[in-house]
């Protein structure tokens, strides 16, 4: 690792954020050093050199973790267990919340200048009406709908827990979209099932839409600028589905559904599912959680990020064309590809 420059540890960096987090880093004039766990796949992480070391461990491994932050300047700490359905219960808490505890336990007494931790608006809740939610608001346990929401507002006591021993700051994304989705994310699964011509309806629902590369610099620009203690809400612009739907038409020219179908519809649907999931230890087609979610909006104000930490936007139409053009390659569609407008 070279000595000149200044260091920073990433757990997640073979995800889908993890991984733009990482290059961006790199692009920033950082060294790096990631958290790898020995099963990952690790397609996504930059190749071992000069300026990026793979470390080998797991963030229910103490021990491993201890050597890891050896001579770090900043940490990010971006992995999760990402998903709107786990076969088996509490393993989103025990990876998101028991997790983080154990690494900001291993930072206690260490030099490091700034930790970042990369939350959710999945903690912040979400409201019936198409009011943006800030950092500012209080959040309605109530709308923490299935285990991964639950893990990241509980992940985000314990962070706050610590902000009095430890020089935290807050990262909140809303949906990021854009290549790499390697699982892909329930965001990226609504892009791809599109592609595949899947989506014959919708529902009236909406979320946030930010592309992944803002969402990486958020990160780096939360190290330099952010306040410790302090939310930022990385997020860009608040859409309806039907809308994204018309921007993935407008560039794959795969007519988007106009048949809107009552929530209430899918219920019986998310059941079926979910029954046939429990049998294979298959994803569900349709989750029940996610049917949940969309009764509420998920709209999110970035507001703060802007002003504060100086975050430019990308036009989310760039970040839906960049995820279409990912998703294209055989590995996802196959031999028929998809062409884009």
């Amino acid at each position: 690792m070279s000595a000149s420059k200044p260091k920073a540890f990433v757990t997640g960096a073979t995800g889908f954020v993890g991984s733009w987090v990482a290059s961006e880093l790199l692009a920033e004039g950082f060294s790096i050093s990631c958290l790898v766990r020995p099963t990952s796949d690790t397609r996504n992480l930059p190749p071992k050199g000069p300026d990026v070391e793979w470390v080998y461990g797991d963030l229910r491994d103490p021990g491993s973790l201890a050597k890891a932050l050896g001579g770090v300047d900043y940490l990010f700490h971006v992995a999760a267990d990402y998903r709107l359905w786990s076969p088996r219960q509490g393993e989103m808490l025990r990876t998101n919340v028991e997790g983080t505890r154990s690494l900001l336990e291993a930072c206690i007494g260490r030099p490091i200048e700034r930790i970042v931790y990369c939350s959710s608006v999945a903690a912040l809740g979400a409201r019936d009406d198409d009011v943006p939610i800030s950092e500012a608001d209080r959040v309605d346990t109530k709308t923490l709908i299935g285990e991964y929401k639950l893990s990241k507002y509980l992940s985000e006591q314990v962070v706050l827990s610590y902000s009095d021993r430890l020089p935290i700051v807050i990262v909140n994304p809303s949906a990021p979209i854009g290549g790499r989705d390697i699982k892909p994310t329930p965001t990226g699964r609504i892009v791809l099932d599109y592609m595949k011509g899947r989506m014959k309806a919708f529902v009236h629902t909406g979320l946030n839409v930010i592309h992944v590369r803002d969402v990486a610099k958020g990160h780096i620009l939360a190290a330099r600028k952010g306040r410790p203690g302090e939310k930022y809400i990385l997020a860009n612009k608040n859409l309806l589905l039907r809308e994204l739907f018309g921007i993935l038409e407008a560039q794959t020219g795969i007519p988007a559904p106009t048949l809107r179908m009552p929530r209430s519809a899918l219920v019986p649907l998310a059941y079926l599912s979910e029954g046939v999931s429990r049998l294979t230890g298959k994803e569900p087609l349709i989750p029940l959680d996610g049917v949940r979610m969309a009764n509420k909006m998920m709209f999110y104000s970035g507001e703060k990020s802007v002003r504060e930490l100086g975050l430019a936007l990308t036009p989310v139409e760039e970040a839906v064309r960049d995820a279409v053009q990912y998703f294209s390659g055989p590995e996802y569609m196959g031999r028929s590809g998809v062409k884009l407008s």
